[in-house]
């Protein structure tokens, strides 16, 4: 079959998955008309890339040049992006197929997809379930078989999260690995383009094709991206810690017992298990709330009407500010920017943001001595498997605490993954966390690889 035979037959096979899968309301943007232009002037290079013929989704806070970035906001519903993102560019490059934008939670403020102008995003798995978030769409599409990979963001967890509630992989990067150039900022010092993906060999071909240095991105690292190689009996010689802070009596029996069940499978083949201890765990939920609303409140002040966003005409200039971000702006995105403003404020400042800075530095310290004594950790991703819609978006504080096992990776930004490892009782996807040391996603990856050929 000739490669242009082959990019339309997935383009086919793209338009019939998206007409059976509406309901879940993944989809934002339909890509695949101009995808199909793009894809059959493809030169021979990209036609050999390693990424050819794949299907890609975006979440819908990533420039594509011409199409709109909405942020799944009213502010932004009318906004065109105007470049496109690194990774964009990237993976058309090599070979990839951008075929649609995803749905989210707005801004990328949410644990379940719910925040969001397009209406709740569905579990594939349980329609009745949220699918995580806030990169629910982008997991919606993969599981659902609508594309092979998509590219979502991590901030504190909305790549991990969802990977696991839908059962598919889910990786954030180390901080500074993957260019940020195209990605809507929403907490500069945490965000992270991440990959989901239910093939592990997809995730690890994108991250190499993606990451890298940037000149449009100064916090991209220079360190070179070294190939994915694996071997089992190089795997079998790690380390693999246990946090006892995550192994509490809190999270679901479900989770439990599969977690119980890995740990028991690792001795079993041999691997080193030591039980380690990072002891400001129970600091991260409440350092990270403080530090990403403080960003977002500076981030989201652009979003006025007058540079950005859609306005609300006033003849004082005051009120029409007011009226714009009131009428614009959904409830979540609201509170977190009220509560950023508050501690960035006069009086408040050094007693709430430098305090919570301070211990994030003492929690990065945690995890630079954790690497020391072991290779990967091994953690839940989630206390529970996924929820109900509805269950909790009037209690934001439950909904925060959704993210208690993904956010202090990204408070210490080291690389973190979402491992598939079975279902619940009442047939929901339960997955793990493994995290490695700055750089070494490799090492997350040849674990992950071992309990998927083997497990």
């Amino acid at each position: 079959m000739s490669s242009t035979s082959i990019i339309n037959k997935r383009l086919e096979n793209f338009l019939l998955t998206r007409d059976k899968t509406k309901d879940l309301n993944c989809i934002t943007q339909d890509l695949s008309d101009s995808a199909k232009n793009i894809a059959n002037s493809f030169s021979d290079a990209q036609r050999s890339s390693p990424l050819f013929g794949k299907l890609f989704s975006v979440k819908d806070n990533i420039n594509i040049k011409g199409y709109s970035t909405t942020c799944a906001s009213d502010i932004l519903k009318n906004h065109k992006s105007i470049y496109s993102a690194t990774v964009i560019s990237r993976i058309e490059k090599s070979g990839g197929i951008i075929v649609a934008k995803t749905n989210l939670d707005e801004f990328g403020m949410g644990s379940s997809n719910e925040y969001s102008i397009y209406g709740a995003c569905k579990n594939p798995i349980n329609n009745e379930y949220v699918p995580g978030g806030s990169s629910g769409g982008s997991a919606t599409s993969v599981a659902s078989n609508l594309v092979d990979i998509s590219l979502g963001s991590d901030t504190g967890g909305s790549v991990r999260q969802p990977a696991s509630f839908c059962g598919i992989y889910g990786l954030k990067p180390t901080y500074g690995r993957i260019s940020r150039y195209g990605l809507t900022a929403f907490a500069s010092s945490f965000d992270q383009i991440g990959i989901l993906s239910k093939e592990l060999k997809d995730l690890t071909t994108t991250f190499e094709c993606i990451a890298g240095y940037d000149k449009f991105d100064n916090t991209t690292s220079k360190k070179s991206v070294e190939k994915f190689n694996y071997s089992s009996s190089d795997t079998k010689k790690y380390v693999v810690g246990i946090p006892a802070e995550y192994m509490s009596d809190s999270i679901h029996l479900d989770v439990k017992n599969k977690m119980n069940k890995i740990i028991k499978f690792l001795k079993q083949n041999n691997f080193k298990i030591k039980n380690i201890s990072l002891p400001l765990t129970k600091k991260c939920i409440g350092t990270y709330y403080i530090l990403t609303t403080a960003e977002a409140s500076s981030n989201l002040s652009r979003y006025d009407g007058v540079l950005y966003g859609n306005r609300v005409d006033s003849d004082e200039i005051v009120e029409m500010y007011k009226k714009t971000r009131t009428k614009n702006f959904g409830d979540e995105v609201k509170r977190r920017i009220i509560l950023g403003t508050f501690i960035l404020s006069s009086g408040y400042y050094d007693s709430y943001y430098n305090q919570a800075l301070k211990v994030r530095r003492l929690i990065r310290n945690d995890f630079t001595n954790a690497f020391k004594e072991v290779d990967v950790l091994l953690t839940p991703t989630s206390p529970s498997p996924a929820f109900k819609i509805g269950e909790k978006n009037k209690n934001p504080v439950n909904m925060y605490l959704s993210d208690i096992f993904t956010v202090p990776m990204s408070l210490a930004g080291v690389p973190a993954m979402n491992v598939p490892i079975g279902a619940s009782s009442e047939d929901l996807p339960i997955g793990l966390q493994l995290a490695a040391n700055h750089f070494n996603e490799n090492k997350i990856f040849s674990l992950a690889r071992f309990i998927k050929d083997n497990f």
